[in-house]
């Protein structure tokens, strides 16, 4: 199973090369149902792996000159922030027993799994319906920033990357071409960038509060995925994402169903 845990986490690396976004939504259910690591624990690991992989990709999109550093540092910081914040002081608040409804016990994993069930399907709409964001900008077109709303929605993403262990490209991407005018191009390779520094930042919380890291399989996670982007961004060249993107949709649809189904039955 462990090496099945592997190959899916090299195909975690080669979505985020190819669509920007939605890989990172499956590292939590790969470590918790495939590698046997505890939920919450398993939130701490997808932000090293999802930080270490994307900051790979956005190197390579730095020399490919797709990285507006501006708005990694406008959108990142209250980001970078609010992710360091959620993992170092918000999550050790919630309480392992959250609540009891009849025979069920709404405990601390199960209510960060369906969290994260949720964002799937938040996500998998994204994807499936991307809309007005999905709008192709020409490269010439003019940066406009709305501060407000990128430091607001800057600060939401961080908390719930903090919370659940997601890079929130999904949420990123469209932020960036809505709220920046920019072209799409451009989104993904500044989106990797912002999810690489928050990510780490996130996992820095959680080392910072004690947490005991498997660092042996986060190694051979890690180099994994990174050798998936690494490919994705290579045939990121040669295949159309947006179909690439909508049938992942659908996977990640899929996929967000069947945990909220498993841990309301467990």
């Amino acid at each position: 199973m462990e090496i099945v845990g592997y190959l899916l986490a090299s195909l975690v690396g080669v979505s985020l090369g190819l669509i920007g976004s939605g890989g990172s939504i499956l590292t939590v259910p790969i470590l918790v149902y495939i590698m046997g690591v505890a939920p919450v624990q398993a939130t701490a690991y997808s932000l090293l792996i999802v930080g270490a992989t994307a900051l790979i990709g956005g190197l390579q999109s730095v020399r490919a000159g797709k990285v507006d550093f501006k708005t990694v540092l406008i959108f990142g910081a209250p980001s970078i922030l609010a992710v360091y914040a959620t993992r170092l002081w918000l999550v050790p608040l919630i309480p392992d027993s959250i609540a009891q409804i009849g025979t069920f016990e709404l405990t601390k994993p199960i209510a960060m799994m369906l969290l994260f069930a949720v964002v799937m399907l938040m996500a998998s709409i994204s994807m499936i319906r991307p809309g007005k964001a999905s709008v192709e900008r020409t490269e010439d077109a003019s940066m406009q920033y709305n501060y407000p709303m990128i430091l607001l929605e800057g600060t939401l993403v961080g908390v719930l990357t903090g919370l659940v262990g997601a890079g929130g490209g999904f949420l990123i991407i469209p932020a960036l071409v809505l709220l920046a005018k920019m072209p799409m191009k451009l989104a993904v390779g500044t989106s990797l960038f912002i999810i690489a520094s928050k990510s780490l930042l996130g996992f820095i919380g959680d080392v910072q509060g004690g947490m005991n890291v498997d660092w042996m399989l986060l190694g051979l996670f890690s180099l994994s995925a990174i050798l998936g982007i690494v490919v994705g961004l290579r045939l990121a060249h040669r295949i159309q994402g947006a179909k690439l993107k909508t049938g992942f949709g659908w996977f990640v649809l899929a996929m967000g169903f069947f945990i909220i189904v498993k841990e309301l039955m467990a």
